[in-house]
């Protein structure tokens, strides 16, 4: 059995409404004001809570270390502390915008990306932490993370499951009891092609642990077919406008395209239900309007039924449609008016 975790008194898991979060990122374009304005949108949308990266170009990279050459990457020629140094969010920022969030009934948390980071998001009273994708293989960052006792939410995107089971096993030894997966695929933007949901029911099973999706394709459909498949929490990049710009708006959603997410994945998640089959009650008037055996003409007693005489309409209110066949050929026991449905005592 799944148990469901508690973030900030907010229940998560499989008998909750899904989880959804907004991945601010880089897309503050560095004003603190748009930052601020990026929580109250995702407020207004109904996310549940507002994401932040924790580090400096100095914690992630040197000067000179890499260039992009990927021909199909969104930041291809630009230097990688250059691009670290664009999208970081400023650490003073973080304490307005956590407060934004709770004045906005949001949760606000973040990933950290060394353990400074995780020292600096626990005196901001962080309700829970995010391991990312890229550092899912930082042992000492997980046993960092593990260590304050707080729920963690991992990506998995760019690991191998013995990777992932790594993982998985270092922040259960280091004290982590309350712990969520998120199916990710490393790419900006990824495709439907290479998402594969179908990975998120295996997933639960192979670790026994709620599983959500890291979403970086366009759009909501991949998200909300997570839902169906059973994720608990939904991660989605998250801007004001697309055309603004910034590191990760390419595959970023803007406020009407999250407000859709969150009203089509809780309906996702309400329309799984359970294994059900027979009439519903909320089924039982629909019921009238089946078919069922009416007399097309008045009949005479004595008068054989015949195709011309009898027919199968709506609604439901004689016999069967299968037992059309049987009432062929039998005689009427009385006189049948137009328009009557058939009970066995007429024949």
């Amino acid at each position: 059995m799944i148990n469901d975790i508690t973030i900030a008194g907010r229940m998560v898991g499989p008998n909750h409404k899904p989880f959804i979060i907004a991945e601010m990122s880089g897309n503050h374009n560095q004003s603190l004001e748009r930052a601020l304005d990026i929580v109250d949108a995702a407020a207004d949308a109904g996310a549940d809570a507002i994401k932040l990266q924790t580090y400096t170009a100095d914690t992630m990279t040197l000067p000179g270390a890499f260039t992009i050459e990927d021909e199909n990457s969104l930041w291809k020629g630009r230097e990688l502390y250059d691009l670290y140094k664009e999208a970081y969010t400023p650490w003073e920022w973080h304490k307005p915008i956590f407060e934004r969030a709770r004045e906005r009934g949001m949760i606000a948390f973040s990933s950290p990306f060394d353990e400074t980071a995780v020292n600096f998001l626990e005196e901001l009273g962080a309700p829970v932490h995010k391991i990312a994708s890229f550092e899912n293989t930082d042992h000492p960052l997980l046993r960092k993370v593990a260590a304050t006792g707080k729920p963690v939410i991992m990506s998995t995107g760019a690991a191998t499951v013995q990777e992932v089971a790594e993982a998985v096993q270092v922040l259960r030894d280091a004290g982590c009891k309350e712990l969520i997966l998120l199916k990710c695929t490393s790419t900006y933007p990824s495709t439907p092609e290479n998402t594969n949901l179908l990975t998120i029911p295996h997933m639960r099973e192979l670790y026994g642990l709620q599983v959500g999706l890291s979403d970086h394709t366009m759009g909501v459909g991949a998200a909300v077919a997570a839902v169906a498949l059973g994720a608990t929490v939904i991660e989605k990049h998250f801007t004001l406008r697309r055309a603004d710009g910034g590191v990760d708006s390419a595959f970023s959603l803007e406020p009407e395209e999250l407000r859709m997410l969150v009203l089509e994945s809780e309906r996702a998640w309400l329309a799984m239900g359970h294994v059900q089959y027979g009439v519903q009650k909320a089924e039982e008037k629909s019921r009238l309007f089946k078919r069922s055996v009416y007399a097309a003409q008045d009949i005479k007693a004595g008068e054989t039924l015949t195709k011309e005489n009898i027919r199968v309409i709506r609604p439901g209110l004689g016999l069967a449609p299968k037992h059309y066949d049987e009432l062929l050929g039998k005689s009427a026991a009385t006189d049948i008016k137009a328009g009557t449905p058939f009970t066995w005592d007429m024949v």
